[in-house]
């Protein structure tokens, strides 16, 4: 005596046919599954109940529950492609949802795993197929609409459908629970979405794990989990479906999400409730998914979130921090925020880690939870803050002011990036460096200040150009100009040249040397002048108050007495500058990697996207 509904979503105003399984008519009630609140109740008779999804139901999941049947049946309402009512997209995972839909017994389920008798193929077109008992999803969806936030909801079978429209219009996804089985339509449809400067937030695990592909109008999902059975792996080996990360598709999910199953954990069965007793430690507190939290480095959060199953990335320990190695597919980009150390939950399903983080991913920005319970634990305030962080963030338009924190930094008179690291001098002269990432990585000296005229302005060209090499240069208080090779051992400065007097900022692009002076020029020193001996540095036209300088993308940027971030081109004459906006508290900038990066008052390191600016 059950029921099933004929398609995992519809818009308002279609249809949704329910089929009806044993004899005898039934009583049906629907409910917005978000709240519980009836909105409708219709006696129906067999074999067929349609229903005609009224246009003023708002996008939500829903429940249609059989009375006499004692069933329900899940289902989204969407909003129709490219007419989006909010700004955020909450995906339902209806794929994993059937894949363990009657777990356990032969051919009918893709679970278990191990059994040699478990499906390769199951439909859609039977009973089942709703939220498991433990009802992963079921926090976060409960807690959006209380917590104020306006939300559509579509089916992840929609994705699979046409999924770059339906993504149209909006600017945050959420992934949310245990969404374990995607198709390559799926994935594509939300990597190009990110591309294109889309977001996407996974409060959810085991994410994008195994690889299906969806039949029969999406009614039959397949999933062989082997390569050898599966008769596509030899025609078409990229939609085998097998784990992402294996062979021959060897497309791991962390490219994607940022992490993945394979290094995380699982605890299982009896032994679930160990989760109960694990959290999470906060690795870098000062950045902005941590706002408002109260959270230092090391402090322990999130009771009870990491659970049943979590996703990770590999890392390594450097000075203390963690930094992700990208062995696993993980992208540079991606800033490790907080970790867990569950690897002694081998006796308990699969040891591993769990890895929170954030990174950009083409023109969009990812988070990652990385665990299938995060939704649940939303009752803990540190947990209801960062989820309020991730999605006010997210969800909104770009920022251009915004300079996001990399990491903590003393006090500094420069800053500029050289092959791949940022290289700094403190007040006293003191030469500093640290990996140039987003990471919040320690800084160490590399070479004390000279006990008379030190350095007080760096620069450093892009490439080697006129027989100057790659290096740091810089300019002395009493107009020295020095070069070292950018390197981390004490290597002494060299004296090559002269500085015009005065000089408050220096940058290299274009085969030049620019100088900021107190007089608020700027000064120009070909390179390949100064390989001849001629030290001579022109004017090039008026600073406009420039205070810190530095070139990136074959331009100059400028923060000037107003705080106020300005570029030019690198021209040898007056070149007009454009306001581009405040730069806050910066008293020093570095160009890298599309990004400027700066410091000021406030202790923190913070960069920006030069697309932005």
């Amino acid at each position: 005596m059950s029921a099933y509904a004929d398609a995992t979503s519809c818009t308002p105003g279609g249809m949704l046919r329910f089929t009806l399984l044993g004899p005898g008519p039934d009583t049906v009630t629907v409910h917005d599954a978000s709240d519980d609140r009836p909105l409708l109740t219709a006696d129906v008779n067999c074999p067929v109940w349609t229903l005609t999804v009224p246009e003023d139901w708002p996008s939500s999941l829903y429940r249609a529950v059989f009375k006499s049947r004692s069933h329900e049946v899940y289902f989204v309402v969407r909003r129709p492609a490219g007419i989006p009512s909010a700004a955020i997209l909450v995906s339902v995972p209806f794929a994993t949802w059937q894949a363990y839909n009657r777990s356990g017994i032969p051919g009918e389920s893709l679970y278990y795993a191990e059994e040699p008798t478990r499906a390769a193929r199951v439909s859609f077109d039977r009973p089942g197929g709703g939220p498991p008992p433990e009802r992963w999803e079921d926090g976060l969806l409960r807690w959006l609409g209380p917590a104020g936030y306006r939300v559509d909801y579509c089916s992840n079978l929609d994705l699979h459908a046409d999924g770059t429209a339906l993504l149209r219009g909006y600017r945050l996804l959420v992934v949310n629970g245990h969404d374990e089985y995607w198709s390559k339509e799926m994935r594509d449809a939300v990597e190009s979405f990110t591309a294109a400067g889309g977001n996407v937030a996974y409060f959810a695990a085991n994410t994008a794990f195994w690889q299906v592909r969806f039949e029969d109008g999406a009614r039959t999902m397949v999933c062989y989990r082997d390569p050898v059975r599966d008769p596509v792996a030899a025609l078409d080996p990229a939609r085998t479906t097998v784990e992402w990360a294996a062979a021959p598709v060897h497309r791991p999910e962390n490219t994607m999400t940022g992490v993945g199953y394979r290094h995380g954990a699982g605890a299982w069965g009896d032994f679930m409730d160990v989760m109960k007793d694990t959290d999470y430690t906060a690795r870098f507190a000062d950045h902005w998914v941590f706002a408002g939290t109260g959270l230092r480095d090391g402090d322990r959060f999130a009771l009870g979130a990491v659970g049943y199953e979590t996703d990770a990335a590999l890392y390594q320990e450097v000075d203390g921090v963690p930094r992700i190695t990208g062995g696993d597919g993980t992208p540079p980009s991606f800033v490790i925020l907080a970790t867990a150390d569950l690897r002694h939950w081998r006796r308990y399903g699969q040891g591993g880690h769990a890895t929170m983080g954030v990174f950009r991913l083409g023109a969009g920005t990812v988070f990652n939870a990385a665990t299938v319970n995060w939704g649940n634990t939303l009752a803990d305030g540190v947990v209801d803050r960062i989820t309020r962080n991730v999605l006010d963030r997210l969800s909104a338009p770009p920022d251009p002011s915004r300079w996001d924190a990399i990491g903590p930094v003393p006090e500094l008179t420069a800053l500029v990036a050289c092959e791949h690291a940022f290289w700094a001098l403190t007040p006293d002269g003191t030469l500093l460096t640290r990996t140039a990432c987003a990471q919040n990585l320690r800084w160490h000296p590399v070479l004390p200040a000279p006990s008379q005229d030190p350095p007080v302005c760096l620069a450093a060209p892009r490439e080697a150009v006129g027989g100057m090499a790659i290096g740091l240069y810089a300019v002395t208080r009493r107009g020295r100009l020095l070069h070292r090779e950018p390197v981390r051992e004490p290597a002494p400065w060299q004296e090559i040249g002269t500085a015009p007097d005065g000089v408050l900022a220096l940058a290299s692009a274009d085969g030049s040397l620019f100088a900021v002076t107190e007089d608020d020029r700027l000064r120009c020193l070909p390179l390949a002048r100064l390989a001849v001996g001629d030290h001579a540095w022109p004017d090039a036209g008026d600073a406009e108050g420039a205070l810190a300088l530095t070139a990136a993308g074959g331009l100059l940027f400028a923060v000037d007495r107003n705080h106020r971030l300005r570029t030019r081109m690198p021209t040898t004459t007056q070149s007009a500058w454009t306001d581009l906006g405040p730069a806050g508290d910066r008293t020093v900038i570095a160009g890298y990697d599309g990004h400027l990066a700066g410091a000021g008052g406030d202790g923190l390191l913070r960069w920006r996207d030069i697309a932005r600016a």
